[in-house]
């Protein structure tokens, strides 16, 4: 039985993460936007922390947290002016995406409530250690990760050369 005290936690980081993705997508400053995202990353590690994933959580603030949002930042830094504002969307484009986020949470919902215990009993799992996982997702065998971990590399590696090459023109 959980404690009051991590449910009440649950909900507070919950609550976190949905206000700054929410303020992500909305603001209209981008470097402003950036920052939101960045501490939705770290509520989401948080998350991870509150179900005994410190591995897992470490990994969200390191590799998303400090590297991905960094990335975003530098690439803002690159491209435009820090003060710069997008422009208000049209009412047929805030539609059209009021439509697109309404599905979306439909979907989610769906997908959420149909894997939870409301409507299918859950089988009961395995405890797997970070070794196990580690072996098994860099392997280059079936339902290995190697491949996509490698090609993610060679895809952020000509990122940055596409933002030098774009900071050297100017």
């Amino acid at each position: 039985m959980e404690s009051v005290g991590s449910i009440i936690m649950y909900w507070v980081v919950a609550i976190a993460i949905i206000l700054f993705s929410v303020l992500t997508v909305t603001t209209r400053k981008i470097l402003r936007s950036a920052t939101y995202l960045l501490f939705t990353l770290f509520a989401t590690a948080a998350v991870y922390f509150l179900m005994d994933y410190q591995f897992l959580g470490a990994v969200q603030i390191a590799v998303y947290a400090g590297g991905i949002v960094v990335l975003v930042v530098f690439s803002i830094l690159l491209t435009s002016k820090p003060g710069d504002k997008a422009e208000k969307l049209a009412s047929k484009k805030r539609a059209l995406g009021l439509l697109a986020a309404f599905a979306m949470l439909c979907v989610s919902g769906y997908a959420l409530l149909s894997r939870c215990g409301f409507f299918a009993k859950m089988p009961e799992m395995e405890e797997v250690g970070m070794k196990r996982i580690g072996a098994e997702l860099l392997s280059s065998g079936e339902g290995g990760m190697l491949l996509p971990f490698e090609a993610i590399s060679v895809l952020l590696l000509a990122c940055i050369i596409g933002g030098i090459v774009v900071a050297r023109k100017r």
